[in-house]
């Protein structure tokens, strides 16, 4: 099933005002996110999540219910940078660490990346300072635990 959060746009970011994500329904009202968020902050794929169903049938995220212990990172590569506009890259100097993740398209190199609840944040949280010293690319974190900000 698809889950609908409705976001305030950014200056900078996206447009959209609403994404979709995959879930697996795991009670009349909860879903468990099986993907990464582009857009929306708070949530990271694992999350239980509280829906809604409206008359169409859309199924409006209300809020977590249960946090994963996952972290949602966003990495967007510079353009002229050494890595150039390439996801795959980003993708690759992140791999030996197990997140999963998705790349938005290829006009928006734009990369969402989950990182485990026991992945080894403080080395994650280096090599993101280094790419930004490096001009290899941005970064932002969409959702965090307390593990995380510790790192």
């Amino acid at each position: 099933m698809k889950i609908w959060f409705r976001s305030v746009p950014h200056m900078g970011r996206l447009s959209q005002d609403t994404e979709g994500l995959w879930a697996v329904p795991v009670g009349a009202d909860t879903a468990r996110v099986v993907n990464v968020p582009f857009l929306q902050d708070g949530v990271a794929e694992g999350d239980l999540v509280r829906y809604t169903t409206d008359a169409e049938g859309t199924h409006w995220a209300t809020g977590r219910a249960e946090a994963s212990g996952n972290v949602t990172i966003r990495v967007l590569p510079v353009r002229h940078g050494p890595l150039g506009p390439d996801a795959r890259a980003v993708h690759e100097w992140f791999a030996r660490f197990g997140p999963g993740g998705e790349s938005f398209g290829a006009t928006l190199p734009l990369v969402a990346l989950t990182v485990p609840a026991d992945a080894p944040m403080a080395e994650i949280k280096a090599l993101l300072v280094r790419g930004v010293e490096d001009g290899w690319w941005h970064w932002e974190t969409g959702c965090a635990t307390d593990t995380w900000n510790a790192a």
